[in-house]
């Protein structure tokens, strides 16, 4: 009889487990990425948001090009994460880590109730892969723009992403896609239509 493997520790319990010991401590994302396997990529787009969550106006330009690069990264269809060293030596005091856990565990522990390892096709297939990435790339760069109001829209939405890749759940990457989508078309048509309403005051300009 072919024994059931057991299930990996879930977001929560990986947080928690980061968030415990000294709270000076500085976790870098080397250290958080490490033994994560294939979840790594997921970890890096969780922590990489965390700044995106910060009432600060710099947070999505900090966000923005680290999700970029973790979408070219699944769009050559890297198994892994790469980071540059002056990257992966930076990370996060426990305490930060701590105080967003605290802010996000009960919004998690509703989810964990239904998130599962499931269709594991539409995140490991090859075409699967390249499309998460592409709609990283392009919601990471709408992100780094200086757009009013959007740091947690989108940062809500990469947080589907980060979940779907750590907690392993196909389903809830198609729903990532799905939002993903949504909004990047939704943002493109409101940008054309922003420049055309401005288009005329320009002329009168020049």
């Amino acid at each position: 009889m072919r024994r059931r493997r057991p299930r990996e520790a879930g977001t929560r319990a990986l947080l928690g487990g980061y968030a415990t010991g000294n709270p000076d401590d500085l976790l870098t994302l080397r250290q958080l990425l490490a033994g994560l396997g294939r979840r790594a990529f997921g970890m890096l787009l969780f922590v990489s948001i965390l700044p995106a969550f910060i009432p600060v106006p710099v947070g999505g330009a900090i966000s923005g090009p680290l999700v970029m690069l973790i979408g070219v990264q699944l769009l050559a269809l890297r198994r892994r994460p790469w980071l540059p060293r002056f990257v992966a030596e930076r990370g996060f005091h426990r305490h930060a880590l701590a105080r967003f856990e605290r802010r996000i565990s009960p919004a998690l522990r509703r989810l964990e109730r239904i998130v599962r390892p499931r269709l594991l096709g539409l995140l490991d297939a090859r075409p699967a892969a390249a499309f998460t990435g592409l709609l990283l790339l392009l919601l990471g760069l709408l992100l780094s723009l200086p757009i009013p109001l959007t740091n947690y829209l989108f940062g809500g939405l990469l947080l589907l992403f980060a979940l779907a890749l750590l907690e392993r759940d196909g389903a809830l990457m198609a729903v990532a896609w799905t939002g993903g989508a949504i909004a990047i078309v939704v943002s493109a048509v409101l940008s054309g239509s922003l420049v055309a309403l401005l288009e005329p005051w320009v002329d009168l300009l020049i």
